[in-house]
């Protein structure tokens, strides 16, 4: 397989074995995600799909990043499922954040089940030219 087929080959959700015992019934899945950088800021892309914004949770604790989304089932109140291929559960996916991004001005953007992440870095950590003067 070529490199170009592999990058558009389709990835399926994957469970998550917990290394903690569960509370709660269900799936839990890992969102896959890809991260940019840029002089100014970190940008993380997490794939979510069947998540909306209002199922979504962003929590920031202790310099740890934790988004929680969660898909519910399709049918409708009068419909009974005949096949079922689309799995449903929550995703879960912790990040670690050094002081390098400023915590206070993270935004958060959830379009057609990806979200989007914007880690502003620290005024410290962007980098800079200095200019030198002749004497």
């Amino acid at each position: 397989m070529t490199d170009q087929a592999r990058t558009l080959e389709a990835k399926d959700k994957q469970e998550v074995g917990s290394p903690v015992e569960q509370t709660r019934a269900g799936l839990t899945f890992t969102p896959a995600v890809d991260i940019f950088e840029t002089d100014e800021a970190i940008t993380l892309m997490a794939d979510m799909p069947g998540v909306k914004a209002e199922d979504l949770d962003i929590d920031l604790r202790r310099d740890t990043l934790t988004l929680t989304g969660e898909t519910k089932t399709l049918e409708g109140p009068d419909e009974a499922p005949v096949l079922r291929e689309f799995r449903t559960g929550r995703y879960v996916r912790q990040f670690a954040l050094s002081d390098v991004i400023d915590q206070s001005r993270i935004e958060a953007e959830m379009s057609d089940g990806v979200l989007k992440l914007v880690l502003p870095k620290a005024q410290k950590a962007v980098p800079r030219k200095i200019s030198v003067k002749a004497g």
